[in-house]
């Protein structure tokens, strides 16, 4: 790959986790190295989300529907928020996007064969779960949800690849341990852990990226 030329990625992405990711990636330490070419996010009204089994079921506020839509328009940035398995987005995502890799960080739709397959460089998820091996045991679309009626004290946030399972994909790497804190509700927990989860992607990508350029000159 060459370093000089931003690398292409397209976020796929709501609430905390898709807000920090976002940002991550316009204004911290790869800013330089990549280009967001394009967003998608939730309509959290739409019944294509399922938002019934997902973070929108919680009490939130229409900011926190907004923000990654509002943090994206302040950088020019196309938004999508439809259905993405259809033949208008394909033609979007192929033709304007054409994203080198994506990230899915909170996102209501599951990814079809046809979206995880266009970008040379992959496409990744970041799941909360433990280190209870892989695939987790937390698998699933409220996986906070599933920890603390287990009665966990923490999380760890896992990268991994986007396959045809839920939360299958080979691992690429896990966090450290993030803590609750005594009485967190889901929504605590998306607010606790976005922030760490963003960085945590940042450092894992940064070694991916140098990695395909190290293979590319070799």
């Amino acid at each position: 790959m060459d370093m000089t030329t931003p690398v292409r990625i397209a976020v796929f992405g709501s609430f905390y986790r898709g807000f920090h990711v976002l940002s991550e990636l316009l204004k911290g330490p790869l800013g330089r190295q990549v280009l967001v070419a394009g967003v998608a996010t939730d309509d959290a009204a739409a019944s294509f989300v399922n938002p019934a089994r997902r973070v929108w079921a919680y009490p939130h506020g229409a900011c926190e529907e907004a923000m990654v839509e509002q943090l994206a328009g302040a950088h020019g940035l196309p938004v999508y928020k439809g259905r993405v398995k259809c033949e208008a987005f394909y033609r979007l995502y192929e033709e304007e996007w054409r994203p080198d890799l994506c990230i899915a960080a909170t996102f209501g739709q599951r990814i079809d064969a046809r979206l995880r397959s266009y970008p040379r460089h992959g496409f990744y998820n970041l799941h909360p779960c433990i280190d209870d091996g892989w695939p987790s045991g937390y698998a699933g679309p409220n996986p906070f949800q599933a920890l603390l009626d287990d009665g966990s004290d923490h999380a760890v946030i896992a990268l991994h690849e986007v396959d045809e399972g839920f939360d299958t994909g080979r691992l690429v790497a896990l966090s450290e341990r993030i803590y609750f804190p005594p009485g967190a509700s889901v929504v605590d927990l998306h607010k606790s852990t976005s922030p760490l989860a963003a960085k945590f992607l940042v450092q894992q990508l940064g070694k991916l990226l140098a990695g395909t350029s190290q293979k590319a000159e070799q």
